[in-house]
């Protein structure tokens, strides 16, 4: 029940302020907000187009949603239910109204053209899809999958192509939507939601081929984790040697707009409540939280992020400022520590250990590099001028 719960905000994650969790209500633990109400009638516009576009009778969507209703139910922590108010004869509609809802907007997302949608509803959506984007990956605001499941089953909606969207989106790179390359779904995983199910596409499944084929989660050599599912490189991270002097620390690139950092917080987030103690679980059970770690270890200051952008490590110029971009990183910092960022730092100190001589060479030539060039140039300047005193015969 762990990984199917519909989590609340650990407080690690709620302590980090209200941009990353305040949302347009799906779902029951916001429902009902004063704020959030004007989003509610384009849900039953939304529903009404629904059914409309799909085929069946209300009757029979309807029913599909109630069949998994109460298993929908007991997922949701019940004294937040009960305090949001919603009783027993309400929150069967709710989640119709939410699926259908969250169904249409992935729809439009994947392909949206005016021709295939109610005019009215793409309206809405165009308008409000960053603030939508935002709020459909929050942790406190997903529905169970199988709920979204028993609409989807009238109104078909290939998946591959929304999480091939989403993976474009955590990075700084503008794709043609036929351009982009879809991952290939797995049968066998059964997602909780949404949030959930974009996790997994993105983070992937660590697995090597071992020579009787069968799957190894042995780290590779040069410390990159090998992703079995996802072709997006999120935690592709590990330490590199390049020559005889220098190694590479590689990690993958991240837009610091707003809501793709957001998005990754809340990925964070379903990790520490699904995950209790990452050091005996997978690497890719904590990937997330050892990416942001990572970064966090390489960023202390405005000039941290300087740097990261300049080395492309962040992206994006319309988001976070390098201010923000700080503050963001410094709020991370008691993360837990993933299994994949403790290996990293591992593989970080033993490279040390090798390169201990050159390593205090070349921190010794980076912390004094200015003073020797001033005694270089000094040096390179009265060796001119005695070699014009001597071309001269003063000397």
């Amino acid at each position: 029940m762990m990984q199917k719960k519909m989590h609340r905000y650990p407080g690690i994650i709620r302590a980090l302020g209200d941009w990353y969790t305040v949302m347009v209500a799906i779902g029951p633990y916001h429902h009902g907000r004063e704020h959030l109400k004007a989003a509610e009638k384009m849900k039953h516009v939304a529903a009404y187009h629904c059914i409309r576009e799909s085929g069946p009778s209300a009757t029979k969507m309807y029913n599909a949603v109630a069949s998994v209703a109460d298993d929908a139910r007991r997922r949701y922590d019940k004294d937040a239910v009960a305090a949001a108010g919603i009783a027993d004869d309400g929150f069967l509609p709710m989640m119709f109204y939410d699926a259908c809802f969250l169904v249409q907007y992935m729809l439009w997302r994947r392909n949206r053209s005016k021709k295939d949608m109610d005019r009215s509803l793409h309206s809405f959506f165009y308008s409000n899809r960053k603030d939508i984007n935002h709020d459909v990956v929050l942790l406190e605001n997903q529905l169970p999958w199988p709920v979204v499941e028993a609409v989807m089953r009238f109104r078909h909606l290939p998946l591959e192509d929304f999480v091939a969207y989403w993976k474009d989106y955590l990075q700084d790179r503008k794709v043609v939507d036929n351009q982009r390359q879809k991952p290939l779904l797995d049968p066998s995983f059964q997602p909780p939601h949404l949030l959930g199910l974009l996790r997994f596409y993105i983070v992937g499944r660590k697995s090597t081929s071992t020579s009787n084929g069968r799957s190894s989660s042995t780290t590779p050599k040069n410390g990159a984790l090998r992703l079995s599912v996802s072709a997006m490189e999120l935690i592709h991270m590990g330490v590199e040697e390049r020559g005889t002097l220098f190694a590479e620390l590689s990690l993958a690139q991240l837009s610091l707009n707003g809501a793709p950092a957001s998005f990754l917080v809340n990925m964070a987030a379903l990790e520490l409540c699904t995950t209790p103690n990452f050091q005996e679980a997978r690497e890719e059970d904590s990937a997330v939280c050892s990416y942001l770690s990572l970064l966090t270890m390489l960023v202390h200051r405005k000039e941290d992020v300087h740097e990261r952008r300049r080395k492309r490590v962040l992206q994006g110029g319309a988001g976070l400022v390098n201010k923000d971009a700080l503050s963001f990183f410094t709020s991370l910092q008691s993360l837990p520590q993933g299994r994949r960022y403790v290996s990293v730092v591992v593989e970080i100190k033993e490279y040390k250990e090798r390169r201990r001589v050159r390593i205090k060479v070349l921190a010794f030539v980076y912390k004094n590099r200015k003073t020797m060039v001033t005694v270089f140039s000094a040096i390179g300047v009265i060796v001119g001028f005695l070699s014009k005193l001597k071309s001269l015969n003063i000397i």
